[in-house]
């Protein structure tokens, strides 16, 4: 191969791995709520970093009381502060668990989570609520591949209620890049 078709094909290589896009999710905080603590407590809230590429979340909330029976979730996007982005919906959580397909959205949100946390089974929840070890990397597939997004800083705030009243605010922060 002559010098010039080498550099060509080089140049092709380059071009082509350029052009390859990989989008990459990273949890960067996490914040946890407990805004009755006679109806519930969180035990723990926190984001592990094991090593550059591999970080988690966990959250075990011990519920005194129940049932959850309300919850919201809202998308927030951060530009100029942060600011409502696609969802913010509100459902009946003993119903929607009863019928996951019934909310597209709550669904997809639902299974960002689902396989880590022991919320996966209908109502009543007569026990903790626990999310363990939730990696950012399982996120990434679920944010660029399934439903892609644009990246930028994101929050994903969820309000837990029952009988009507707020109990508790769980706050994800993460970064698409």
């Amino acid at each position: 191969m002559c010098g010039t078709s080498r550099f060509v094909v080089q140049l092709i290589v380059i071009l082509y791995t350029a052009m390859e896009v990989c989008s990459k999710f990273e949890f960067t905080n996490i914040q946890c709520t407990s805004l009755d603590k006679e109806f519930d407590d969180i035990e723990y809230c926190y984001i592990k970093s094991v090593n550059r590429s591999y970080k988690y979340i966990s959250i075990k909330v011990k519920l005194f009381k129940t049932p959850v029976t309300k919850v919201n979730a809202a998308l927030y996007q951060r530009l100029n502060g942060y600011k409502p982005f696609l969802y913010n919906i509100t459902l009946d959580a003993c119903k929607f668990l009863r019928n996951t397909d019934r909310n597209p959205v709550a669904k997809y949100i639902y299974e960002l989570f689902n396989g880590h946390s022991n919320m996966n089974h209908t109502c009543p929840f007569d026990h903790d609520i626990i999310l363990e070890k939730l990696p950012s990397n399982f996120l990434n597939t679920r944010l660029t591949d399934v439903l892609p997004f644009p990246e930028a800083d994101y929050l994903l705030e969820t309000h837990w209620y029952a009988y009507n009243v707020n109990r508790a605010v769980i706050k994800v922060y993460g970064t698409l890049s």
